[in-house]
């Protein structure tokens, strides 16, 4: 009965390990990622200038592109998951691709009425073109078109390492709540443990 004991405890010590081994890694992997997109953007605001990289060029209405979603695992750890949502640019052109060609539905007719001896005419629009019209308007555009059509590579490799940093960020965000989940555990064992010795010694 101790000797299962006490392997649980050092499989539970072992795990503990690998995870603080795994934590260190991702840490440094973050950080390393922050100081690149750091260093991409200073390149980026060295060659277009200050003020033509800043929040200045911010949309006046932004949404986020990444939503977090947290969930309740067993044993009480918590997990979190980084979910990307498709920007309006990208989908308008795989519309654009879809749409190529004359569409007779989408041209405008006029219709001559007559009422009363009065001629009149009246244009009539498809609600498909008013559709599309409106569709020509994104939500929230692509960030890199904030700064510019033409933008330098070094500020695409900022995105890159920033987005690459909020998925990493959830990562480690698990794998602390599992560490402290096993850490938990860990203790209850030992003290289990350390109780039961005491009542052996008593006896």
């Amino acid at each position: 009965m101790r000797a299962d004991q006490h392997l649980r405890l050092d499989e539970q010590l072992l795990l503990f390990m690998d995870q603080l081994e795994a934590l260190e890694e991702k840490r440094h992997k973050l950080n390393s990622l922050i100081e690149e997109g750091w260093f991409s953007i200073a390149k980026t605001r060295y060659s277009m200038g200050n003020k033509q990289v800043s929040a200045l060029q911010y949309a006046s209405e932004m949404e986020p592109l990444v939503h977090v979603e947290a969930s309740l695992l067993e044993g009480g750890t918590a997990e979190f998951k980084c979910e990307r949502r498709q920007n309006k640019t990208e989908e308008m052109k795989k519309n654009t691709v879809e749409d190529i060609g004359v569409n007779e539905t989408g041209l405008r007719r006029r219709i001559n009425t007559k009422q009363k001896g009065v001629k009149e005419e009246e244009e009539e629009t498809d609600p498909q073109v008013k559709t599309k019209a409106e569709s020509s308007t994104p939500e929230h555009r692509e960030p890199l078109k904030w700064f510019g059509i033409l933008v330098p590579q070094s500020l695409k490799q900022a995105q890159s390492a920033f987005k690459e940093v909020i998925t990493l960020s959830a990562e480690i965000a698990s794998l602390q709540s599992a560490i402290l989940a096993t850490r938990k555990e860990m203790q209850a064992q030992v003290k289990d443990k350390q109780e039961k010795t005491q009542t052996e010694i008593e006896e």
